[in-house]
């Protein structure tokens, strides 16, 4: 992962912009290895040792996910906290969703 995604500034995204998809997508991809495009999503799995464990990494992204008032839906299980990023306003990607998966992965150590 590269600095200057975790460090970019937030764009404007009204309702009504268009998802990113092809070479802007994918170069934005090569930038988060350890994230997944699914089902028009960006996610990332952190291995847990326990529930308790999964919570906690939750409540360390808060701040991250506040403080750029773009928040993913979180899944927290035994094992795991599976984060899924995604602009609800235009139904797919924005270059917001791999700048706030950056500032998750450098919160979480990933």
């Amino acid at each position: 992962m590269t600095a200057s995604l975790v460090s970019r500034a937030l764009e404007p995204c009204p309702t009504g912009t268009t998802p990113l998809s092809g070479d802007a997508l994918n170069a934005l991809v090569t930038e988060l290895p350890t994230w997944q495009v699914t089902d028009g999503r960006l996610v990332r799995a952190f291995a847990c040792d326990t529930f308790a464990a999964a919570l906690g990494l939750a409540n360390r992204l808060l701040p991250v996910v506040e403080d750029a008032n773009h928040h993913p839906d979180l899944l927290v299980r035994w094992g795991e906290l599976r984060v899924a990023m995604w602009t609800h306003s235009i139904g797919g990607l924005h270059l917001n969703d791999f700048i706030v998966a950056a500032r998750i992965e450098a919160a979480l150590g990933g």
